[in-house]
This record gives structure tokens, sequence and C-alpha cells, in this order.
């Protein structure tokens, strides 16, 4: 079968993923009216499925190992679906948490399995790629909230169950770099010797940087504006598609970017555009100048989390025959994974500490912290134009 199926069927996973994402946290509100739950107990539902995430990327490298990422990824799907329907149809609250936590545990095996597979497909066609996968994320995320504003006036069943359907769908009929395609270890050979974990932590750091930016956007991006500027509230539920649009332009871009003028310039340059895109939004006289300000925020910052995994990858592989290769690779981007999870953390957390007096103050915080990707995109020197 040519790459070009098989890539097109990883970027369709990549859409579904964010599909069902965004397509979950916009009808939180809705969920947490459903079940009359409190702040506090949204703020504890959210961080139970970045824990089970973590949780789950940790599993795919145990998975991926064993049965291969197509694998993985086709299970993780179907029960991230499965999941996504049972907290659709849930009859009573602890059902609801169960089908949360089921997906959330998928989510992260999903977000593993996917750049696994990105990651080899990038390797067999020799340059960047990884970008575009990662705008299909965000394509499917753009779906997503189209679809949640046009569904808005159905129930939530009727409007999240036949999305819930789709995962199963694409898991099973997707043709997906199977396990043949994989180089099995050569025997004897130890799978993961030296990994070069100091350059792999400066890659980390980056990614950090960017889902703190990215988390910190799409959670208190809303919450700004009407807090901020008192913005009409037809306008919140819309607040980060702008966002969400950019970044998904500039991912569709990114990989012949990186072809034309490398990794580094486009990351320094683009740490350099997101500080001033901050900076719009905190000194903002107005919402619509703070919906510009995100705008510009999303295409600065989109290519660093797909340049990241491509990065690790590079590194994870360097010095290691084909038939190591593979496994090795896919060890690490398992664990890589995790910094997406502690960036996301930050951005909820610190934005919102910061700026539990004034949103503005929160925001100041990631517009300081994100120059420090300028230092840090030297160590994305691997990352093949």
């Amino acid at each position: 079968m040519s790459l070009g199926r098989r890539r097109a069927a990883v970027a369709a996973t990549f859409a579904v993923q964010g599909l069902l994402f965004i397509s979950l946290t916009t009808r939180l509100p809705r969920f947490q009216e459903r079940w009359h739950l409190s702040e506090l107990a949204v703020s504890g539902l959210l961080l139970m499925v970045v824990l089970l995430a973590g949780a789950g990327s940790v599993l795919a490298e145990v998975g991926a190992r064993r049965h291969g990422s197509a694998t993985l990824l086709r299970a993780a799907l179907v029960v991230a679906g499965i999941g996504l329907a049972v907290v659709a149809v849930a009859p009573a609250r602890a059902v609801f948490v169960a089908g949360l936590a089921a997906y959330g545990l998928a989510l992260g095996a999903i977000d593993a399995a996917t750049n696994m597979q990105a990651v080899a497909l990038e390797h067999r066609y020799g340059r960047t790629i990884l970008p575009t996968f990662h705008g299909a994320w965000t394509s499917g995320g753009i779906v997503a909230t189209l679809v949640a504003i046009a569904v808005s006036g159905i129930g939530i069943t009727a409007g999240l169950l036949p999305l819930a359907v789709l995962a199963p769908l694409v898991a099973l009929t997707a043709p997906l770099l199977p396990r043949s395609a994989d180089v099995e270890p050569a025997r004897g050979s130890a799978v993961a010797p030296r990994i070069p974990w100091r350059q792999l932590m400066l890659l980390g750091a980056a990614m950090v940087l960017f889902y703190m930016v990215d988390t910190a956007a799409t959670t208190w991006g809303p919450v700004f504006l009407r807090s901020a500027h008192d913005a009409p509230t037809w306008l919140l539920p819309l607040a980060t598609l702008p966002y969400l649009v950019a970044s998904g332009l500039t991912r569709l871009a990114g990989d012949a970017a990186v072809d034309r003028w490398g990794a580094v310039p486009i990351l320094r340059a683009g740490a350099l555009v997101a500080a001033a895109a901050l900076a719009v939004i905190v000194f903002s006289p107005s919402w619509p100048v703070a919906v510009a300000g995100f705008t510009v925020l999303g295409a600065s910052v989109a290519v660093i989390a797909p340049l990241s995994f491509s990065a690790a990858a590079a590194v994870a592989g360097d010095g290691v025959d084909e038939a190591d290769r593979r496994a090795r690779v896919d060890a690490v981007i398992a664990r890589f994974n995790q910094f997406n999870y502690v960036g996301g953390l930050l951005g909820a957390v610190l934005t919102g500490a910061v700026g539990s007096g004034s949103l503005r103050v929160g925001f100041a915080v990631p517009m300081v912290l994100v120059l420090a990707i300028i230092p840090l995109a030297g160590a994305f020197r691997s990352v093949r134009g």
C-alpha cells in the first residue's frame, strides 16, 4: 500500500482525536448543569482526565512494544468512542465519571500512538511531515467547535453520540502503518541503551512551554474576554475559534516552512511573535483587540509541538541501527508525550492561580516564559527539512 494512503489514514486519526476532545470540552458547561457540578468538581474531573491520560501514555509504551502502534491506536480509539458514548447516555453521575475516566485513559494512548505512527511515516518520507498531522488534529477541533454551535439547541446525547461512533469506525477502517512494517529488534540487542535524555529534556521543555501557552489560551481565553472586557455572551463560545484556525493553518503550512527556512529560525521568530501577541492580550483595550492577539498567538506557536516530536524521534534514533530504531523511538515517544500533560497542567493552573485577581496578570506569565523557547530552539537542529 502507498505511503500516501498511510499518511491520509494517520491524518484521519489525528482529526478524529481533535474532534472528540473539543467535542467533549465544548460541552462541559452543559454536563456541569446536568449533573449539578461545582466549579471545583469540574476542575477535579479535568485533573482526573489529565492524570489518566498520562497513565495511558505510559501504558502505550508497553502496548506498542507487544502489539505494535497500529493495534494500540485502534484499541484506544474504540475505548475512547465507548467512553464518550457512556458520557453521553449516562443515567447517573457515577456512570458519567466512569465514562470520562475511560476516555481519559484512552486519550493518553491515542496521543502516544498517533505520534508513533506519524514519526514512523516521517522516517520513511525522509523529511518533516508532523506539522500537517497536528494540523489535522486542529482541523478536527475546529469542526467540533462549529458542530457544537450548530447543534446547541438539541440535547447533549443527540449531539455527542454520533461523534462517539466515529472513532471506532475510523479505527476499524483506516489503513494504518501495520506491525508487519515495523523492523523487529535485532536479537540480543538492547532496544533503548544510552538514550540522550539531556537533549530530550530540552526538547520537552519547549513542548511544556507550548502547551502552557496553548492551554492558557484555550482554557482561560473565554474567561479573559468576559472578565477583562465584558464581552457579549454570544462571543464566548467562539473565543478560541480564531486561535484554532490560525494554529491549523500554520501547522498545515509547517512542512513547507521547515523545508525552506529550517526549524530553528522558525521557532525563534515564533517565540518573539508569541510574546508580542500575549502582550497585545495583556494590554488589550477591547475584546476585538484581544481576539486579534489570540489569533496571532495561535499562528506563532503552533508548530512547536509537532517539531518537538520530530526532534525527539530523530534524537532517539540517532546512532541506532535500523533493526532497533522503531522500537526505541516508540518507547521514547510514549515517555516524551508526558511533557504534553505537564504543560497543560501549568497552563490551566499557573495562569488561573496568578491571575486570580486579574487575568491580565495571569497572561503576563506565559508572555514572559514563552521567550525561553529562543535558547531552547537550538535543540531542534536535528529536524530535517
